[in-house]
């Protein structure tokens, strides 16, 4: 005769098979390689931390004031967020279209879906550095459209102080649209297919479907995608620093390229301010994003 153990018992074996030591190292880890400077940072921030003194000392909000009467600060900020906003919209988009491309399960449509995450994967500067190339006046770009257009074409792709942003969004979310292919490709074959085969049997077209079942079915990929693709551009530096390095005339400049600029100066509490916007940035536009999104979850699922 069999005996069942009750959760109780069943918990306590669980805990005897993993021990919370276990969790030590990682614990250790995240608290001297996160938190701890982390923490350093906001100290640093109200300080006058820099390679040109000896000392430090605190100076209250001072770095505060002096970045924000000098403006640089609210314009990078705001092309930060235009450019968080950007590549949120482009990457969801270009996700979205791939995963409904690709939705059925056949060799050709694997083969796509393995093609299309391989920019992932890659190195975010590498990827940078090969569309620089693409881009350049006399690259491989500007050469497809002489041959096609039968004369020369030298277009300054990323030489535009309006442009130039847009196209670098596009490029990001190029570069992770395969990972938003995956969620959204996920969300997709979560779907019951009692539902859209009673949506066929009523006379739903493929369109209607999509938009009135599979779309709004999609709702936590949705919020998914559009939190990590918001917040994960607004930490971005290597794909912009790799092809404009904040060109042209400080038009593409974002938050962290300014941040690691001054630091270069050895401006180090400065820096460390900046570091403490983003920061700050980032939560509020966080917090609020991700409460609208999973209120739509509920209201929809």
């Amino acid at each position: 005769m069999s005996v069942t153990p009750t959760n109780a018992g069943r918990l306590r074996m669980e805990s005897q098979n993993y021990p919370l030591h276990y969790l030590l190292p990682a614990a250790a880890m995240l608290l001297v390689f996160f938190f701890v400077p982390t923490v350093m940072n906001f100290i640093y921030a109200f300080t006058d931390w820099s390679a040109f003194k000896k000392t430090i000392s605190f100076n209250g909000l001072d770095n505060i004031y002096s970045l924000f009467s000098s403006g640089a600060l609210l314009t990078d900020i705001r092309i930060t967020i235009t450019y968080a906003i950007l590549v949120a919209v482009f990457q969801n988009i270009f996700g979205l279209a791939l995963a409904v491309l690709f939705e059925e399960d056949t060799t050709l449509n694997r083969l796509g879906r393995t093609l299309f995450f391989i920019p992932v994967i890659m190195s975010a500067l590498a990827a940078g550095y090969i569309w620089q190339a693409v881009l350049k006046t006399d690259g491989v770009f500007n050469q497809i459209l002489s041959y096609i257009a039968g004369y020369d074409v030298a277009v300054q792709w990323l030489g535009s102080t309006t442009w130039t942003l847009v196209i670098i969004a596009m490029i990001h979310a190029w570069k992770w649209m395969g990972f938003s292919m995956l969620t959204y490709l996920a969300g997709l074959k979560t779907i019951d297919h009692e539902i859209l085969e009673a949506a066929a049997m009523d006379g739903a077209s493929r369109t209607a479907t999509f938009w009135r079942i599979k779309f709004p079915l999609l709702a936590p990929a949705l919020t998914f995608n559009i939190a990590t693709a918001l917040l994960g551009s607004m930490n971005s530096f290597d794909i912009v620093q790799s092809l404009t390095n904040g060109g042209p005339g400080g038009s593409t400049e974002i938050l962290n390229l300014f941040i690691w600029r001054t630091f270069g100066k050895g401006l180090y509490a400065q820096s460390t301010t900046m570091s403490l916007v983003l920061f700050l940035l980032v939560m509020i536009m966080a917090i609020p994003l991700i409460t609208v999104l999973r209120r739509r979850e509920k209201k929809i699922l």
